[in-house]
């Protein structure tokens, strides 16, 4: 049995004493090791993981969805807990951005990006391991590596940029991946924030891992940023896929994951901060 626990998530599960936070993490659980996907922006981590009896210091691995500080704030502080160890992730993690808040009479930013440097992070216990392919970074568990953008009406997110020069650019967000578990039911994918698109990612997994159905998607869609043509679209296509259950989580916004609702009726529910996912 794969286990898989949400540390990090901006709503909470019924349960006293868990937090949410604008962010995202999953404890994943084999029978031989437990691996961390994405570490949330550092506000609750630790604390959802005590209060949930999950100790972060028998962890194998670190996996990061990519560079955002909501999904990467909080490993400097994993790593103070479970020591050195290999922290899986593009290599664009380490990218500066930003997302624009006001464009109008001039552009006001925030930075997103990763809140800490390589060299700190390493000085922290961090080894880096980089991939831009599909990888199989533990047994049965692999990392999408870059998504080809293929769909049409799957877009960038306007309000994520990168900073050339005086001005700023699109952040096509390159090092976007998502986690691959290959179970007995099926394959169950734990998504950061989809940003290369939930439907360019799925097609992209399923012709690394032909013929496996998908038992269970975790994690962010990003659809909760998009327009609603978008939405309609990738409704439609998720539901002409071998879906069996899908748990949406940080980045889908509460009126797309309504739609979701409608659309796989008992298929679909929420992997808020608490929740546990047994597979």
């Amino acid at each position: 049995m794969i286990k898989l626990t949400i540390l990090c998530e901006n709503s909470v599960s019924p349960s006293l004493g868990i937090l949410g936070e604008h962010g995202f993490a999953a404890l994943v659980e084999t029978a031989a090791q437990r691996y961390l996907f994405d570490t949330g922006q550092g506000h609750t981590i630790l604390h959802n993981a005590a209060w949930l009896q999950k100790d972060l210091g028998a962890l194998a691995k670190i996996f990061l969805s990519h560079g955002h500080c909501d999904h990467t704030g909080g490993l400097a502080k994993v790593l103070d807990v479970a020591g050195p160890m290999a922290v899986h992730g593009h290599p664009g993690i380490f990218s500066e951005r930003f997302a624009v808040l006001k464009k109008e009479p001039e552009v006001i930013s925030k930075s997103i990006g990763m809140p800490f440097t390589k060299s700190d992070l390493e000085a922290r216990g961090a080894r880096f391991v980089l991939n831009t392919d599909f990888t199989e970074a533990a047994p049965g568990i692999y990392l999408t590596g870059e998504v080809q953008r293929l769909t049409t009406f799957e877009k960038d997110d306007p309000r994520l940029v990168i900073r050339q020069g005086e001005s700023y650019i699109q952040d096509k967000v390159p090092d976007d991946q998502s986690l691959v578990i290959d179970a007995p039911g099926g394959l169950v994918v734990v998504l950061g924030c989809a940003h290369a698109g939930l439907i360019n990612t799925l097609r992209h997994i399923m012709s690394h891992l032909p013929g496996r159905g998908i038992h269970t998607i975790i994690g962010g869609t990003h659809i909760g940023y998009l327009d609603t043509a978008q939405t309609d679209e990738t409704i439609a296509r998720l539901k002409e896929l071998p879906i069996q259950r899908i748990g949406v989580s940080h980045c889908t916004g509460l009126a797309p994951a309504m739609r979701l609702l409608q659309a796989f009726e008992s298929r679909f529910f929420f992997a808020n901060a608490g929740a546990v996912i047994e597979v």
